[in-house]
């Protein structure tokens, strides 16, 4: 392979079998646990990084099931958002991301720079409830309850929600171990169908992991809990801030 086909092939890892396909990138019943909670503030502080700005100590800890998306499959994620602002625009700053399949863990990281660890989270439904877990190894670390589908939610209010602006920092190591990337990501969801919303009681229990620190941001109160269910494309992104410029 000359100098000129390894340029016109190359757009992830392995060279002639890359870990995922190249996109658009679309969502079809991509359905969503959202957990709402407040915090500890300082907590808060200690893991969002600047330009971004903290509006208050709220996080969004959500269970997604995507069992129909282009080129990844049927796999299920879990982690943390945390509402913030930049240049006063709100949107999410995505902090911890766990998943079951190889394909996304990659191409969300080199991709976009999504926060992404291999782990094992599930979401069902259990009689009458809607039940998200994660396990970290044998170690549960998360577990979200929400009656099933108690309340209808205004479907324009959802949708202005998941077209708001999301926040990444996206960090690839030059071969020395130094960072050769460190920059600020925006991205937006697209073309996005909501088909149902719901509201309903929820809980949210985190327990400690020195791997999966999910418990670092603590559950002070529980506020609300949502279910979304979507047909959706992730856009690619735009970068805000180069750390290394």
């Amino acid at each position: 392979m000359n100098i000129e086909e390894v340029k016109k092939r190359a757009y992830a890892m392995p060279l002639t079998s890359p870990a995922f396909p190249p996109g658009p990138y679309r969502f079809v019943n991509r359905e969503f646990l959202i957990v709402t909670y407040r915090t500890d503030l300082d907590a808060l502080r200690a893991v969002v990084p600047e330009p971004l700005q903290i509006t208050e100590p709220i996080v969004k800890y959500e269970f997604i099931r995507m069992p129909d998306s282009t080129g990844f499959g049927d796999y299920t994620e879990s982690g943390q958002v945390i509402p913030v602002t930049f240049e006063g625009r709100a949107g999410g700053y995505v902090h911890s991301m766990y998943l079951n399949d190889e394909g996304p863990i990659a191409g969300g990281r080199e991709l976009w720079g999504f926060p992404k660890k291999l782990a094992a989270p599930k979401m069902s439904v259990e009689v009458d409830t809607l039940l998200g877990v994660l396990d970290y190894g044998p170690v549960r670390v998360a577990t979200a309850t929400m009656g099933y589908k108690h309340r209808t939610l205004d479907h324009a209010a959802v949708l202005a929600g998941l077209l708001a602006p999301n926040y990444l920092l996206k960090i690839i190591p030059h071969v020395d171990g130094g960072p050769r990337i460190l920059e600020l990501v925006q991205y937006y969801l697209e073309d996005v169908t909501i088909k149902g919303a719901w509201t309903g009681p929820a809980s949210l229990q985190l327990a400690h992991h020195a791997l999966a620190p999910v418990a670092q941001l603590p559950v002070l109160e529980v506020l609300s809990g949502t279910h979304i269910l979507t047909d959706m494309t992730l856009g690619l992104g735009t970068v805000l801030h180069d750390y290394l410029a």
